[in-house]
């Protein structure tokens, strides 16, 4: 990225063209009891190349890759994709409204759909979901409109905090409420819980796969139970590469599947941005929000690529319009699919695979030095680890030169989850730091 300084001349003649008199006044609407009282203590402005220096430096002074997952996680992303995005008719990606003009596109798109129901285990899938969050909101409206009558929600409290914020909001809008149901000492659901709340006024089932604290719900008993009441169940998985160990959640009777794909293809990036997935049972293709991308042959039998859906306001009725998702997502999504047909279905497993045997390591490692799991239930990448006091966990860490941990007390005030720290360990992990970590966390400070 080009660093392009503003002269004092460019700002005057910027200021004159807005006809405001000072940059200040640029910020008037803001009010004045948040506006900073104290000067940030920075230094003046460098050059192009004394800047580049400078954030060479500073990023010199990372410490490796964090031990931290969350919803946003640490893997290695082939230098080939970030090659492949420089072509033009990728980087510029728009909305493919013209499909004569717009095949590339399009046909990115939709491998993308079909490589997500390849992950999921379900029919269709469709494109255009900002990040796993928007994804699940979107899903619960979609549950309520296929389930008329229905007005209540059920959650998994062991949802991505996040998540849950995101979906009441959605839902404070409307006419529908969202309940949330305790999950017990495996770190799942409470699936007695779930029994009880259950009616047919339910429109949907709602539990991360895996969850917050990097649990593998029992999907098939949540499903068999929401089933009992006509409920959909929407898996919502934050670590698309656990879908390469873990059964399909349509296999194991979910109706819909959503969550994050940006694993694949897209770095961390300070955390985005990312895209979202969306599946669905095919008895719910019209029922999706975003677009769906069909492949279909012309006049001369030649495979062509064209939007077959697209749901959102500008499209269609404004009363038909089941979204109004307005991007597309594309770049992140192209990077995804790259990434992906690179690794192939045998690859996708195998990278699983090590995530999981990584992880394990740690576990055991911490185990050996009198260090338990916060919770009994199986996990993939990521755990939730019974500690003492969490901040005095973290600053161990830190002091070892290494990153990562979760204070779950952040989010939860009861036990053991007030008393844990999130840790995630990837193939982007050294045995070496993994070591290292076990080692700070496991001894004395």
């Amino acid at each position: 990225m080009r660093y392009l300084p503003h002269t004092v001349e460019d700002v005057r003649a910027m200021l004159e063209a807005s006809g405001k008199s000072s940059i200040e006044e640029l910020f008037s609407s803001i009010p004045n009891e948040l506006l900073a009282k104290v000067g940030l203590d920075l230094q003046g402005p460098l050059d192009e190349a004394r800047l580049i220096e400078h954030v060479r430096s500073l990023g010199a002074k990372t410490t490796g890759r964090p031990f931290l997952g969350a919803g946003c996680y640490p893997h290695h992303v082939p230098s080939l994709i970030g090659q492949m995005l420089q072509r033009g008719e990728l980087l510029t990606a728009y909305t493919p409204y013209q499909p004569e003009c717009s095949q590339g596109t399009l046909q990115l798109i939709f491998e993308f759909q079909t490589m997500v129901t390849a992950l999921t285990g379900l029919d269709v899938a469709n494109a255009s979901m900002y990040d796993g969050a928007h994804a699940t909101a979107e899903a619960a409206q979609m549950a309520l409109r296929a389930r008329r009558k229905t007005r209540r929600v059920l959650v998994s409290s062991a949802l991505h905090p996040e998540y849950r914020d995101v979906l009441s909001t959605y839902l404070a809008h409307g006419a529908a409420s969202m309940e949330e149901v305790p999950f017990d000492g495996s770190g799942a659901i409470d699936l007695q819980a779930l029994k009880q709340a259950l009616g047919d006024d339910v429109a949907c089932v709602i539990a991360g796969y895996p969850n917050f604290f990097g649990i593998i719900e029992p999907l098939d008993e949540i499903s068999a139970l929401a089933g009992d009441h006509k409920a959909l169940t929407i898996s919502v998985t934050m670590e698309p590469v656990a879908l390469g160990l873990l059964a399909p959640p349509g296999s194991l009777g979910a109706d819909v599947a959503t969550g994050e794909m940006g694993s694949f293809g897209n770095p961390m990036s300070f955390g985005g941005p990312s895209v979202g997935f969306f599946a669905a049972r095919e008895q719910y293709t019209r029922q999706l929000p975003g677009r769906l991308v069909g492949a279909t042959v012309d006049e001369e039998n030649r495979r062509g690529f064209v939007l077959t859906l697209s749901t959102r306001e500008q499209h269609i009725r404004r009363e038909k319009a089941t979204s109004n998702i307005c991007t597309n997502q594309g770049l992140c999504a192209a990077a995804a699919t790259m990434h992906l047909s690179l690794l192939g279905r045998s690859g996708v497993r195998e990278l699983a695979r090590i995530n999981w045997l990584r992880a394990r390591y740690l576990r055991q490692l911490l185990a050996e030095r009198g260090l338990r799991s916060a919770f009994d239930g199986s996990v993939f990448n990521e755990f939730a680890l019974s500690v003492e006091d969490p901040k005095d966990a973290i600053a161990r860490i830190e002091d070892a030169g290494l990153e990562g941990g979760l204070d779950l007390s952040a989010f939860y005030q009861e036990e053991p989850a007030k008393s844990a720290l999130l840790l995630c360990v990837t193939e982007a992990h050294s045995p070496d730091e993994i070591e290292k970590l076990a080692d700070a966390l496991g001894g004395k400070r």
